[in-house]
């Protein structure tokens, strides 16, 4: 897996936690709800590609 890709998955979780906290904040539902999404979304693709590259090195 590339660099890049890991750093947009990293950036996703990011910017989901940021608009999370926004949300919150502001007591805005919707920001939150989108916030909440991108987080998991970021970190169940970093979850799969440290899989993946656990998986490589095993064979």
């Amino acid at each position: 897996m590339s660099s890049a890709h890991s750093f947009r998955n990293k950036a996703q979780a990011l910017k989901g936690r940021i608009t999370e906290r926004i949300g919150r904040n502001t007591r805005n539902k919707r920001l939150q709800r989108e916030g909440r999404t991108d987080r998991v979304s970021g970190n169940l693709k970093q979850s799969g590609t440290k899989a993946k590259d656990a998986f490589r090195r095993e064979h």
